[in-house]
């Protein structure tokens, strides 16, 4: 939530092309982000490879270009008046599966991440969307408070990739990695401990603010507020 309550401060990068895209139908701008993310989680796969450390770049480039056509798809069709149930359902789905796409890139790329922490990982942000949804669909607001949201976890996706790069080019690659309690962490192994710890917590986070805001819509019969 650190960046996703920011997301109007990006609408000058978004709104000149959204424009020129109004013809464009919202859903095919949709696809080119789902397909953007599968492909670059099978970079983040491949970067693990011997050689390949400059693919973490690469994948980095293409987490904001898949989440710059996540936020694109939404104006456009605001702009065109072309949003409505349908286009909304359908952009939570590839949201899902992008997420699953990019972080599993990582997650079981034994090379950056061990693959229980990566399954952590993978629930953690899989139940913060969930948590954020489903408060929507039993009647509440539509929840995008919490510690984690995808506009933090794009950033982080971001970030980390570049930083991982940058250590294994410095000093011989030996701030690549570090030894925590005896268990190795790199740095993309931070990331993803962060996604499975603070995922999981904002997935809390939101089930307790769900919670309070249907007893106050719904309060127990002869109480008022």
């Amino acid at each position: 939530m650190v960046l996703d309550s920011k997301r109007s401060t990006v609408d000058f990068a978004l709104a000149p092309v959204a424009r020129k895209l109004i013809n464009v139908n919202p859903n095919t701008i949709s696809w080119v982000g789902l397909i953007l993310a599968l492909l670059c989680g099978v970079v983040f796969w491949f970067s693990g490879e011997e050689g390949n450390e400059w693919m973490l770049v690469l994948g980095a480039v293409m987490v904001i270009v898949s989440g710059y056509f996540d936020a694109l798809d939404g104006k456009v069709a605001k702009l065109s008046g072309k949003a409505g149930p349908k286009g909304d359902y359908l952009d939570h789905v590839f949201d899902r599966y992008a997420d699953v796409f990019m972080i599993g890139g990582v997650a079981f790329c034994v090379r950056w991440c061990d693959p229980y922490l990566g399954m952590l990982a993978l629930v953690g942000v899989l139940l913060t969307s969930y948590m954020g949804t489903q408060a929507q669909a039993i009647g509440a607001p539509r929840l995008y408070a919490g510690l984690l949201g995808r506009a933090d976890r794009v950033v982080l996706s971001t970030l980390f990739p570049l930083i991982q790069f940058v250590m294994l080019c410095v000093a011989d690659g030996q701030y690549a990695s570090f030894d925590i309690f005896g268990f190795e962490l790199t740095w993309l192994g931070i990331m993803m401990l962060w996604f499975a710890v603070v995922g999981n917590l904002t997935a809390i986070q939101r089930a307790i603010i769900t919670w309070r805001n249907l007893g106050r819509m719904y309060p127990p019969e002869g109480k008022s507020e």
